[in-house]
């Protein structure tokens, strides 16, 4: 599954930024991969922070061999010796195996984020050890498909933004006129700043 967007969400942006439409036109459609499951976006965002993509698919795919499915039920089987043998660290385990025990004494409820505006949604998923605010907005975008979510803390997002804007930095004053720009499609706009960023446009480059 892909993060679902079209052509409402693409002739909007290229009506509010001639620089970010031209890029488009140049990527045509970007399909970013989703985990639908919030649960399991958590656990993914967990696994994958501090390390490589490279080393993240690799350990994602041991978790995937070792449980038929990722779910409360199916992680707290795991010990925290289990979770490090598929090499996952005991500290990123401790944080896995304390949210999935959270949710499993209704102390957390993963429900209650579809009511909550993306900025509530975001304190409370940053309120669980192991998760900040940065891995709160990539789960609102990955997991819950929020359509208006952008990063100030992706600094790919920043690189995208550098590249297509011509800029040496990227400010919060910057960052904030970009984001008021491209709303209510800010997450759309990610998909291509990340694009960008890993050299979609050859012709492109970082000007920091």
């Amino acid at each position: 599954m892909y993060f679902p967007y079209g052509d409402k969400e693409i002739t909007y942006l290229k009506s509010k930024d001639k620089k970010l439409g031209e890029a488009i036109d140049k990527i045509g459609i970007v399909q970013r991969p989703i985990l639908p499951d919030i649960f399991t976006g958590i656990v993914y965002n967990i696994i994958g922070q501090q390390i490589s993509t490279a080393v993240l698919n690799t350990v994602w795919h041991r978790l995937n061999e070792k449980l038929n499915i990722i779910n409360v039920d199916s992680i707290l089987s795991l010990s925290r010796e289990e979770l490090k043998s598929i090499s996952i660290t005991y500290k990123k385990a401790d944080y896995i195996l304390g949210i999935a025990q959270k949710i499993k004494n209704n102390e957390y409820s993963l429900a209650a984020l579809y009511d909550m505006s993306d900025e509530e949604a975001i304190k409370s998923l940053s309120s669980l050890k192991g998760i900040g605010r940065w891995s709160g907005e990539m789960i609102l975008i990955f997991s819950m498909q929020r359509k208006d979510v952008l990063s100030y803390d992706d600094l790919a997002i920043q690189r995208g933004m550098r590249m297509l804007y011509h800029h040496k930095k990227i400010d919060k004053k910057k960052f904030n006129r970009y984001k008021k720009r491209y709303s209510p499609y800010g997450t759309i706009a990610s998909i291509y700043l990340w694009a960008i960023a890993g050299g979609a446009i050859k012709e492109m480059r970082d000007y920091q």
